[in-house]
């Protein structure tokens, strides 16, 4: 395991932007900088203090206990704290966190949940080396989390945490989200039409020569066919017909030759059965089927991931499969049904105009340019939700490190001097206009 972290860290190593003090930044911006350079080895532990606290998303007292955690940190930065209770979708709940101010209304995006449950061996927080340390969560995402704490502190250091209104949203469920879904991420949604900005504290593509401007969608189907069943021997004949398992055979093949095509929409089937009986669950996803070689099945059932980077591209490529059901061979009858979860954090110009604010922000501290992530490699996440009331959007500004969801994760600690330094002059800079 330790290998495998050093090599994709040695990867990340080749990615890392050389630091170069720059004359660019105004002397409040370098106080910013110093106070977070003197505050590194503080976060730092606070970090492994949270890593070591199991938040698998089932396990809502550990949610809970992290959430505890972080409330007096955000109290002592004057913030008004809520623990949302999950009850009502089922999980731990949300920590929100707000704080007045005079300028633009920023809502900080995070998570403090991560996939490893307490039966999973991957616990605790382990110091690989000065530079990496692996650990549930250390990178995806309550690295992101100390990040923007810090940066944070530091603008209260420097007595210019007035200049913004801000607005935490930390969630439980990021992982495995509550249902119904309008529940779990309300909070969120309603924060995020009282904002202007929001920025996501996901570490995202894991480059910090990279950020995020668009995301794309995940929404889920379900394709049910129905067919008459009848000895092998009738298939094909006028009162038997084709059987459920070709007609479910002819719509995927239907979605793979007259729906794909377009760069950013992707379907995939992740469950296929057909037979004569089959119990069928979506949650978790399953299949246990019966049947026998001489019967025409009368049952088939698709599951499968729809994605696409925008609203448009979503319904339009939902009709395009409903067209392809419907089209059935004879006596079978299909169905598809969508059930929507992220929606798409499409491409704007305001995103665009944040990441270039960003950009400029890491130039000046010497850490080079960011350019946007290719939506093919940004997955879905809970900006999304955001990204369609506010003004502009960006993520991927939390701690890097790699091997998310995978005993192999690991945070690069190096990457918290650009990312928090960044993150706290892009504010500054956000509340000065």
């Amino acid at each position: 395991m330790r290998l495998a972290s050093t090599i994709v860290a040695l990867a990340l190593a080749g990615a890392l932007p050389a630091y170069s003090d720059s004359a660019s930044l105004d002397a409040r911006e370098k106080a910013l900088v110093s106070h977070l350079t003197a505050g590194e080895n503080a976060s730092i532990a606070l970090l492994e203090q949270i890593v070591n606290v199991n938040s698998g998303t089932m396990n809502f007292a550990g949610v809970r206990k992290v959430g505890d955690v972080l409330r007096p940190r955000f109290e002592a930065l004057g913030f008004k704290v809520t623990w949302v209770d999950g009850a009502p979708f089922q999980r731990a709940g949300h920590l929100v966190a707000t704080r007045p101010g005079r300028g633009p209304h920023v809502l900080l995006i995070g998570h403090i949940d991560t996939v490893f449950e307490p039966n999973h061996p991957f616990q605790r927080w382990e110091r690989v080396d000065q530079n990496i340390a692996r650990g549930p969560g250390a990178a995806d995402m309550k690295g992101g989390i100390v990040v923007g704490l810090a940066a944070l502190d530091a603008l209260r250091q420097a007595k210019l945490l007035d200049s913004l209104q801000i607005t935490v949203v930390l969630h439980g469920d990021e992982e495995d989200s509550g249902r119904p879904l309008d529940l779990a991420r309300r909070d969120l949604i309603e924060a995020a039409k009282a904002a202007d900005i929001a920025i996501g504290l996901e570490n995202a593509a894991d480059d910090p020569k990279t950020a995020v401007t668009a995301r794309r969608s995940s929404t889920g189907w379900v394709v049910k066919v129905t067919a008459k069943s009848s000895h092998s021997s009738q298939i094909f004949s006028d009162e038997v017909g084709a059987g459920a398992a070709y007609e479910l055979g002819r719509i995927l093949n239907g979605f793979y030759e007259q729906v794909r095509g377009e760069e950013f929409v992707t379907f995939n089937p992740g469950l296929v059965a057909s037979s004569t009986q089959i119990d069928f669950k979506g949650q978790p996803l399953s299949a246990t089927l019966s049947g026998k070689n001489n019967i025409v099945t009368p049952i088939a059932i698709a599951s499968g991931d729809l994605r696409t980077l925008t609203m448009q591209e979503l319904e339009d490529t939902r009709a395009k499969m409903r067209k392809v059901v419907a089209a059935s061979l004879p006596q079978t009858s299909a169905t598809i049904e969508f059930t929507d979860s992220y929606p798409p954090m499409a491409p704007t110009e305001g995103n665009r105009k944040l990441l270039s604010m960003y950009d400029a922000v890491s130039r000046d501290l010497g850490f080079g340019p960011v350019t946007e992530v290719n939506p093919r490699n940004a997955g879905a996440a809970d900006i999304s939700f955001a990204a369609n009331h506010v003004e502009m959007a960006l993520d991927g500004l939390g701690l890097l490190g790699g091997g998310s969801h995978t005993p192999e994760e690991f945070a690069d600690l190096r990457t918290f001097k650009i990312q928090s330094q960044r993150l706290a002059v892009l504010l500054y800079r956000l509340g000065k206009k």
